[in-house]
């Protein structure tokens, strides 16, 4: 069992480098998409990631129960969760306030999990503090998952320009 965290930009190069990872596994691979079709726009992107993928991949979209989705898995798989980003966005979205218990159910998840996991989340708090108390909320959010998964993680590489650059 495995946790490989991968953080980066937008188009850095993170589910590239992630299903590149998943393409060399052995197991089966179970891609868990995080992504909501909410507008033209982000319907492309899910399509252009769609036709990346092998057909022999299990594809789950996931807008909010991650970690119960997680303990649902087999041991033997390859999962990749694409992204985190979303995912938290998406958490945010059903509770304005941090919804606690579906991060804290992840983080359980990710404790118990069996498999080899591929983690792919943006690295947004490289800027500046957002003006917004929701905003700065869920860039404070977000940054705390990432140090709670980073500190779990076996490894951990930082994409730039398309490059994988080692952090762990």
């Amino acid at each position: 069992m495995s946790i490989h965290f991968i953080l980066g930009g937008a188009r850095s190069g993170k589910s590239a480098y992630a299903e590149q990872l998943a393409k060399i596994q052995t197991q089966p691979v179970t891609y868990i998409a995080t992504a909501r079709a909410d507008d033209v726009e982000m319907q492309a992107r899910i399509q252009h990631h769609q036709a990346q993928r092998p057909e022999n991949w299990a594809t789950l979209e996931v807008s909010e129960n991650l970690g119960l989705v997680l303990n649902k898995l087999k041991a033997d798989a390859c999962v990749i969760v694409d992204c985190l980003t979303l995912w938290m966005m998406n958490c945010f979205a059903q509770h304005p306030k941090l919804n606690t218990q579906a991060i804290d159910a992840f983080v359980e998840a990710l404790n118990s999990f069996e498999g080899d996991l591929i983690l792919v989340s943006n690295e947004i708090s490289m800027g500046v503090v957002p003006m917004g108390a929701l905003s700065r909320d869920y860039v404070d959010a977000l940054g705390r998952l990432h140090q709670q998964i980073a500190a779990r993680a076996d490894r951990v590489t930082l994409m730039v320009a398309g490059l994988p650059m080692t952090v762990k």
